[in-house]
C-alpha cells in the first residue's frame, strides 16, 4: 500500500534533505561551476540514492551507473531508447567464428577529459587493470561485474573465485584492440557495453594505482581515488566536477571537446532525495527538473499538472531471495515452496506497481527470448503454505528479513511498503519475521552480497538483451548471496553460455527457467514499467528500457 504523507511531513523531509537551503527555483544559477562570476545553466535531477563511488568498475548499482554513463564510455553502447547494440568508443567490431577473439576498431580523434588520447593501448590497459586486481579488489563486493562477465583474475586468491576467461588484450594497431577469451560466452558482445567496463584515461589509471581498497566482508573501504572527482577522467559528453557528500550532490559539467554531439545541458547536478514524496515536492516547487522512479500513484497527477512522465518498457525482475546456507530450514524445498505460496504477489502488484506491472513466474521478464510457459507456478495459497511448513517440521519458522531504506529502484518503487506486505503474508502462515532495514549503500548491498540475510529483496534491470544476463547473473555458480550449490543448474547455464546457435540457446534458457523454478532459490515477484518525470521546460532525453538515459540529449526549452 502507498503510505500517504502530510504536507508538513513532506516539507520537514525536504528541509532535512537540504532541499530548501539549496533550492534552485529557476533555470539559471549564479554559482558557476567553472570559477569566475558567470552564470551556468544547471539541470538538477533528483536521484533516489547516493552513488557507491565515482568508479563504476567497483560498483553494481544503477545510481552509480546513471552518473558514470554521462562521464565514462564503453566500447559498445545501446541505441538511444532501445536494446540493440551499436558502436560506442569502438566504431565497428567483430569476432572470430568461435567467439573467442573480439576486435574493436576505435573512433579517431577521441580525447579524454584530461587531454589524453584514446588508443588501443589505453583500452588494453583498462582491461589488464581489472584482470590483475589483487587483495580486496577480488572481493565480489568490488569486482562483481568483472567476475560475472570475465571470470577471475591473473592470480585468484579465493577458492570460490571463478576461473578467468580473459586471456589478454593486444593493440594490433594504434586504434585496433583485440581481446582474447579462453571460451566463448553468450554474455559477449553485450558485456562490452556495461558501465563497469568504461574506459578511463591513462593518467587516471596511474592515479588509481596509488590507492588501495582495504578490508573484507561487510567492512570494505573503497580506494580514495574513487571518491575524488578530480581523479577520474573519461571520454563522455560530461566531466566530473564535484561531489558534495554533505548535500548529496554530484555535479558534472559539459565537455566541449567531446567527439560526438555537444551536450544540451551546460551542467547537471544529481541530487540525492531518497524519499519519493520529497522528490515529487521538490519537482513541483521548481527545485529540481526531473527525477526517476515515480510512485505509481503519482503518475496521473503529475501528468495532469503538465509534467512529462514517459514510461519505460518492461525489462526488469523484482524478487525475494533465500540465502540457504544461513538458515538450514531454507535448505528444505518444502519450506521454500511454503514461502512462495504464502505471498500474495498479485495483491502486491495491484497496490504497489504502475499500470503494466505483472506477477513474475520466473527470473526473466516475458519480454526476453528464453521465457518459458511451462515453469512450475506457486499461486497464492495460505492454507497450502501452512500445510507445507507443518509437514516439513518448520511450523515455528523464524527468519531474518532484510529490506533497503533510503532508496527506490525501477523494480521496487516502495521497498518498505513492499516489505510490510510480504511480512504480513508470512506472519499470516505462522512465520516469525525479524525485520532488518538497512541503508541501500553500502550496508544493504554489502550485507546481502556477503550472505548476511535469510530473506532479502532485490531485483535486476537487464544490462543487455539476453536471458543469460538475468539467469547467469544469479545462478551460474555458487555465490554467498544465494548460498546454494546445484550442479544441474550450474552446468546447464555453462552449456547455454557457449552454445553458438541463438535459437538453440534460447530453448536452453527456457529449460533452465523450468529447472530454476523447480529448485526455487527465491521467489520472483513482479516485473514493472518504471516511470521517469521531467519539468515542462525540459526537452527530455529518450527514455531507455535499460534505464540508460543519455542526459546529453536533453536541454532546456
Amino acid at each position: 500500500m502507498h503510505i500517504a504523507r502530510s504536507k508538513a511531513a513532506m516539507i520537514a523531509a525536504a528541509v532535512s534533505l537540504g532541499l530548501v537551503a539549496t533550492a534552485c527555483s529557476s533555470d539559471r544559477d549564479d554559482n558557476s561551476s567553472g570559477g569566475g562570476g558567470g552564470s551556468t545553466e544547471r539541470f538538477i535531477f533528483g536521484a533516489a540514492g547516493d552513488p557507491g563511488s565515482l568508479d563504476p568498475s567497483l560498483e553494481s548499482d544503477g545510481e552509480t551507473f546513471r552518473i558514470s554513463r554521462q562521464v565514462l564510455e564503453t566500447l559498445l553502447d545501446h541505441e538511444s531508447g532501445g536494446t540493440e547494440l551499436e558502436g560506442g568508443l569502438a566504431e565497428t567490431w567483430d569476432s572470430n567464428d568461435e567467439g573467442t577473439e573480439w576486435t574493436f576498431n576505435l573512433r579517431e580523434g577521441v580525447t579524454f577529459h584530461d587531454g589524453e588520447e584514446l588508443t588501443a593501448e589505453v583500452v588494453c590497459a583498462n582491461f589488464d587493470r581489472w584482470y590483475n586486481w589483487t587483495g580486496t579488489y577480488q572481493s565480489n563486493a568490488l569486482s562483481y561485474y568483472w567476475q560475472a562477465e570475465f571470470g577471475g583474475f591473473a592470480e585468484n586468491e579465493n577458492e570460490d573465485t571463478p576461473a578467468p576467461n580473459y586471456l589478454g588484450c593486444e593493440a594490433t594497431e594504434d586504434l585496433t584492440a583485440v581481446i582474447n577469451l579462453e571460451s566463448p560466452s553468450s554474455v559477449f558482445p553485450g558485456a562490452f557495453s556495461l558501465a563497469a567496463f568504461s574506459i578511463h584515461s591513462p593518467k587516471s589509471l596511474e592515479r588509481y594505482a596509488e590507492d588501495q581498497a582495504t578490508g573484507e566482508g561487510d567492512n570494505i573501504s573503497k580506494p580514495d581515488y574513487s571518491q575524488d572527482p578530480e581523479a577520474i577522467a573519461g571520454t563522455g559528453p560530461f566531466q566530473l566536477s564535484a561531489w558534495n557528500k554533505g548535500n548529496g550532490e554530484v555535479t558534472v559539467t559539459r565537455f566541449d571537446d567531446y567527439w560526438g554531439e555537444t551536450a544540451g545541458f551546460e551542467e547537471i547536478v544529481f541530487r540525492t532525495i531518497s524519499d519519493e514524496g520529497a522528490r515529487r515536492q521538490a519537482l513541483e516547487a521548481g527545485e529540481i527538473h526531473g527525477y526517476d522512479l515515480v510512485a505509481p500513484s503519482d503518475v496521473d497527477a503529475l501528468t495532469d499538472a503538465g509534467f512529462e512522465v514517459p514510461v519505460r518498457g518492461v525489462f526488469n525482475i523484482f524478487y525475494l531471495a533465500f540465502t540457504q546456507e544461513r538458515n538450514e530450514a531454507l535448505e528444505d524445498i518444502e519450506v521454500r515452496r511454503a514461502i512462495a505460496h504464502a505471498l500474495d504477489r498479485q495483491g502486491l502488484v495491484d497496490t504497489q506497481l504502475p499500470e503494466g506491472g505483472v506477477v513474475a513466474t520466473q527470473f526473466v521478464p516475458d519480454t526476453i527470448a528464453g521465457y518459458s510457459d511451462d515453469v512450475t507456478l506457486y499461486d497464492y495459497d495460505a492454507d497450502l503454505a501452512q500445510e507445507l511448513l507443518d509437514g516439513a517440521g518448520h511450523a515455528d519458522l523464524a527468519v531474518d528479513f532484510c529490506y533497503p531504506t533510503e532508496v527506490t529502484r525501477p523494480y521496487m518503487p516502495a521497498p518498505a511498503d513492499m516489505f510490510e506486505l510480504m511480512k504480513a503474508d508470512l506472519e499470516a502462515v505462522g512465520v516469525t519475521v525479524n525485520p532488518r532495514p538497512m541503508k541501500w549503500t553500502p550496508d544493504y548491498l554489502d550485507t546481502t552480497r556477503s550472505g548476511g540475510c535469510d530473506l532479502y529483496l532485490l531485483g535486476w534491470t537487464g544490462d543487455f538483451n539476453d536471458a543469460y544476463n538475468f539467469l547467469g547473473t544469479w545462478f551460474d555458480g555458487y555465490t554467498t548471496e544465494w548460498g546454494f550449490r546445484n550442479d544441474e543448474i550450474f552446468e546447464a547455464l555453462a552449456a547455454s553460455s557457449v552454445e553458438p546457435d541463438v535459437e538453440t540457446r534460447e530453448q536452453m534458457y527456457a529449460e533452465i527457467n523450468e529447472l530454476v523454478m523447480d529448485f526455487l532459490p527465491g521467489v520472483p515477484i513482479s516485473s514493472s514499467p518504471p516511470s521517469i518525470v521531467f519539468a515542462d521546460n525540459i526537452n527530455p532525453p529518450t527514455v531507455s528500457p535499460l534505464t540508460q538515459e543519455k542526459f546529453a540529449e536533453g536541454s532546456f526549452k
